[in-house]
């Protein structure tokens, strides 16, 4: 019984869609199990377990295994690679292969002479193989493989120091696809920066995901190709590759899987090369709606109020990367609408938003965050974003906007709420301005989400808890064992911590008399105010997080 006449008797295809399959099969030159997979017939899976049972093999889940070093050993890398399969364990002289494609027979008769061995077939996901090669034999092998392979690659030209050598080597396909992968894969486990590290026998690469910096295997021949893995960065980043002494900065577009991926660019001379920090701005990743950031419904409402008022300035506080600006973007989209008018200063501007009319502040002509917002009220503006309030000037402004009846929002580098008044005031704003124009200001952190893949219930020994969380007898928490899909962290995506103050005469009136911190939030409290740390213990007993991540991020 062939495949087609399988598919039709499990009756998991119609005549039709076989028919369907069929036409796209000849059109493209597809297999009949790729064309189902493309037109969205069957999943890879289903087909995998069809298989399974019709050839009887074992359907293996790759993320359980543990695989000894010697096993992986066991098949040269360069056919890894090439045929997307993987040696998962040997038994009794017999090698099991993990394969996603069940029809190619050749290649497990080729391993069989070239082993010695008798190799078994187990069937698993690609996806799964795939992941499980990149994290054992390493990010982009078999282009590595391919450039140290390569007739017409001269290794003595990836380490030259002339910059023509460079230029040529940047230009090779093969280090062309390297840089795409490295990027690539980064797009795929959803990280928001790729390090680019330079040491005396290594160069390592490090992705930040939800906020934590995980290393990517890199096979060891990767340091041969670093200067040429570099200068091509900078090329697709319209930097001079000659220069090697000062930092450049730059940006490059991706398009990567339908989605536009704005990266931004860093290199800094280093004592063994040049170190690269590429900061991945995904606009599909950007544009949530407030309650998707974990703003529950009371504080939402608050906040809602505030962001619709007429006039005033609101502030977002926290530590650089603690998701000020997603939170102010999200705001914004709440609002924007053909009657309002919303303009905004940027450094740099990070994604584009639909009916925002956005100005990146430019420093080397002059154009600062006080100049872009002192012409900008011009424009007869009701509402107006600051990327940042850096400096008195832009205090100033600020406040002088506020006070003509314009709804003003910004960033600060404050660790509380309560900070934001006092910070202004440091800065040199009359404490009497900054009562009467400020309505509110709200810190916030990021935690990382509990995996749902992987989640369990667990009773916590009271022993190991924070003193302020506050559990009944025998409650349960949640926390991550770790799977593949959360690259065995426990954690995937990641959630906000808030803490509002809305301004009120009380408040108000502590801030005119210059009171200490705790005053203002003593005062805030019977408003409203919870504290960062209050509401992670919220999201901790609803099961969003661990108490681990709430100490790391807030303090007492």
């Amino acid at each position: 019984m062939n495949f087609s006449q399988l598919l039709l008797r499990n009756g998991l295809l119609t005549e039709e869609q076989l028919r369907e399959a069929t036409s796209l099969l000849r059109a493209e030159s597809l297999r009949l199990d790729e064309a189902i997979i493309r037109l969205g017939f069957l999943t890879e899976r289903q087909i995998l377990e069809l298989m399974a049972e019709h050839l009887h093999l074992p359907l293996v889940e790759l993320g359980e295994l543990t695989i000894p070093q010697e096993i992986l050993r066991a098949l040269p890398s360069k056919v890894v690679y090439r045929k997307k399969l993987v040696p998962i364990s040997r038994e009794n002289g017999v090698l099991n292969v993990a394969t996603s494609d069940a029809f190619d027979l050749y290649v497990f008769d080729d391993l069989r002479l070239s082993t010695g061995l008798e190799i078994q077939q187990v069937l698993a996901p690609r996806e799964d193989i795939e992941k499980l090669i990149k994290s054992h034999y390493g990010l982009g092998g078999d282009t590595l493989d391919e450039m140290v392979g390569a007739d017409d690659v001269d290794p003595g030209k990836v380490t030259a120091e002339g910059s023509e050598d460079l230029l040529e080597m940047a230009q090779e396909a093969s280090v062309i696809k390297l840089v795409n992968e490295i990027i690539i894969e980064a797009v795929n486990e959803r990280a928001s920066d790729i390090h680019i590290e330079p040491y005396e026998y290594q160069m390592s690469i490090r992705y930040r995901i939800d906020g934590v910096l995980q290393e990517a295997s890199v096979p060891p021949q990767m340091h041969r190709f670093q200067a040429a893995i570099i200068s091509r960065i900078k090329i697709l980043a319209n930097l001079n590759i000659a220069e090697r002494r000062i930092p450049q900065d730059g940006r490059i577009k991706f398009q990567v899987g339908g989605r536009q991926v704005d990266v931004r660019v860093s290199v800094i001379p280093m004592l063994f090369g040049e170190g690269v920090v590429m900061r991945l701005l995904d606009k599909s990743n950007v544009l949530f709606t407030l309650q998707q950031l974990g703003m529950d419904d009371e504080t939402y409402a608050l906040f809602k109020g505030l962001i619709d008022r007429p006039h005033g300035i609101f502030l977002v506080t926290g530590p650089t990367g603690a998701g000020k600006t997603t939170t102010l973007y999200a705001a914004l989209n709440a609002i924007v609408g053909p009657s309002i008018k919303v303009l905004t200063v940027e450094d740099p501007v990070e994604y584009h938003l639909q009916g925002v009319n956005q100005i990146p502040v430019n420093h080397q002509v002059g154009m600062t965050f006080e100049k872009g917002l002192r012409a900008i009220l011009r424009h007869d503006p009701d509402v107006v974003m600051i990327g940042e309030i850096r400096d008195l000037e832009t205090a100033r402004a600020a406040t002088q906007a506020a006070m003509t009846g314009h709804l003003v929002l910004s960033t600060l580098h404050t660790n509380d709420s309560a900070s934001a008044a006092m910070r202004l005031i440091e800065m040199g704003v009359e404490p009497f301005l900054v009562s009467s124009t400020m309505i509110g200001a709200m810190a916030q952190r990021l935690v990382r989400r509990v995996c749902s893949k992987c989640r369990e219930e667990y009773v916590p020994e009271p022993t190991t808890l924070p003193r302020d969380l506050k559990l009944a007898p025998g409650a349960t928490l949640m926390r991550g064992k770790g799977c593949p899909y959360c690259r065995n962290t426990g954690y995937r995506g990641r959630s906000g911590l808030y803490e509002l103050m809305v301004m009120t005469d009380i408040i108000a009136e502590k801030i005119i008399e210059r009171a200490p911190i705790p005053q203002i939030i003593a005062a805030a409290k019977p408003s409203g105010l919870r504290l960062l740390r209050d509401d992670g213990w919220i999201k901790v007993r609803a099961g969003v997080t661990t108490p681990d991540e709430v100490v790391l991020c807030t303090a007492l």
